[in-house]
């Protein structure tokens, strides 16, 4: 069976959200699938899981930094995308600030984000957009 959602991070220090998020989905009876450090620094390596992402009905997608990730995986996939904006970064980034403006200004249409760090709200969202697909 295909996963109903995959939890795709930019960044292993992504982890603690993609496991809120993963952890409350299984939970919710859906069965989900991690997909870590497919960042925009090496988008080579979500452009070699494609194929796997593309058969998700939903992606989380948890990217601290800029926060460029959901953006480019909405360019990408027709899925629903709920974007988790992660406070990792440095400087400017402004514990997640600064990812959290670049997701709500993202040209990718229909992106929907949640607060900082809210891999639980993203969850829960995901469970219901599947729920309804049902």
């Amino acid at each position: 069976r295909n996963p109903d959602i995959i939890i795709l991070s930019g960044g292993t220090s992504d982890e603690f959200v993609v496991n809120e998020a993963y952890y409350t989905a299984e939970f919710l009876g859906l069965k989900a699938k991690k997909i870590i450090d497919v960042g925009v620094a090496g988008v080579h390596r979500l452009l070699d899981r494609k194929e796997e992402i593309k058969k998700a009905k939903v992606l989380i997608v948890c990217a601290g930094f800029e926060g460029a990730l959901p953006t480019v995986v909405g360019g990408l996939f027709p899925q629903p995308i709920i974007a988790v904006p992660i406070s990792i970064g440095y400087g400017v980034a402004k514990g997640g600030h600064t990812a959290l403006n670049s997701m709500l200004s993202s040209c990718a249409n229909g992106l929907l984000v949640t607060n900082i760090d809210n891999g639980y709200g993203a969850a829960i969202a995901a469970y219901r957009i599947v729920k309804g697909l049902r």
